[in-house]
């Protein structure tokens, strides 16, 4: 079984959220109030109204008649204001002077409504949110286009968004999918729309709207799991950009031929990093803040302008490091691309901007 939730909610929400078996969804909201908090509000709110009308009809008792003794006490004022706000009226205890019947028709009336509203006031919303999310939802669904979609939320899922929310986009464009619930409720609490199922099952990814999306991250605890979902993924959506995550090196072939784009050894990578920082703690921390997005310095791709076709690399303004030559990757000081084409693509070193969204396309930054 799988289901989709979007971000955070209340526990009406909640309620909602049992009874909506077909496609379970859920979209951003802000938490109001606690369960027991909203239960003892409404049941005071239900007693005040409940002893107002008490008060109002033992004080114009002698308008209101007792068919067993004729006559209105306290304990009969409570019964007939609750046989009243309830609906019930049994009639032995009816208003019989004009004053009373008045109070009826423009006091207790009103009293009576307001007392139904707040008892069927949960069910009311539950009703009201059910349909204010499936319509939110298919809203969702008919605006999400060019989306990213990632799967698994551990660590590596987490850095990985967080990365590229850094570069500019929004979490409304991130979709996280994982198959334990509670992982699924933390991505929601921090505002990605969330996923619960096995992202390997097309019928999973399709909730994800996968078939739409622009970018593909795997992330993934077993490498099997994330061989089994590029292919899936892949199946589904040709053009996506698929980055997966794998913990030995070995299977990172068998990834590839899976249909990645590209694969990170997750150990091996970690590993060059500390070796790295065992011969040159600053080499480090200057490679931790390359692929930290956002913050210092920034490694990116960009196009080759108009202005920068037929020069060299060493003539840049920015720092290229590599140059991408259709399909291949080629260092700055490779002597077939001693002359930069329009068509190249070139990775460089710039300094970060925050707010600035920083994409395949981006334009060489101004450099200090």
């Amino acid at each position: 079984m799988f289901h989709v939730k979007l971000p955070g909610h209340d526990a009406i929400a909640r309620q909602a959220d049992e009874h909506l078996v077909t496609h379970r969804v859920k979209l951003p909201k802000k938490v109001v109030e606690r369960p027991i908090r909203q239960v003892g509000t409404r049941l005071a709110m239900a007693l005040l109204v409940l002893v107002v009308t008490v008060v109002i009809v033992y004080a114009d008792r002698d308008g209101y008649h007792d068919n067993a003794d004729g006559s209105v006490d306290l304990l009969d004022a409570a019964y007939y204001a609750t046989v009243t706000l309830s609906t019930t009226g049994y009639g032995d205890i009816t208003p019989v002077s004009d004053a009373a019947r008045l109070t009826n028709i423009f006091v207790i009336t009103p009293l009576r409504v307001l007392f139904l509203i707040i008892l069927v006031g949960t069910t009311l919303e539950v009703l009201t949110e059910r349909t204010r999310e499936e319509w939110r939802l298919s809203r969702w669904r008919s605006a999400l286009r060019d989306h990213t979609v990632v799967v698994g939320f551990g660590t590596k899922g987490r850095s990985a968004i967080q990365t590229v929310c850094a570069t500019g986009l929004k979490k409304q464009q991130v979709v996280v999918v994982d198959p334990s619930a509670k992982v699924i409720d933390a991505a929601t609490a921090d505002g990605y729309v969330g996923v619960v199922g096995d992202a390997t099952r097309s019928e999973v990814l399709k909730r994800a709207e996968v078939q739409r999306a622009r970018q593909i991250i795997i992330a993934t605890q077993r490498d099997d799991t994330a061989v089994l979902v590029a292919l899936t993924a892949r199946q589904l959506n040709r053009g996506a950009k698929i980055v997966a995550a794998v913990r030995e090196e070995e299977n990172a072939p068998l990834l590839r031929q899976s249909g990645a784009d590209a694969v990170i050894t997750s150990a091996s990578a970690a590993g060059r990093l500390l070796g790295l920082s065992v011969l040159s703690p600053a080499a480090g921390m200057v490679m931790e803040d390359l692929i930290q997005q956002g913050s210092g310095l920034d490694i990116v791709e960009r196009p080759v302008i108009r202005a920068e076709a037929g020069r060299s690399p060493r003539e840049i303004d920015d720092l290229v490091v590599s140059v991408v030559r259709g399909h291949r990757v080629l260092g700055y000081d490779d002597p077939s691309v001693e002359t930069l084409q329009l068509t190249d693509r070139l990775i460089t070193i710039v300094r970060a901007t925050p707010g600035t969204r920083v994409t395949p396309d981006t334009k060489p930054l101004p450099q200090d």
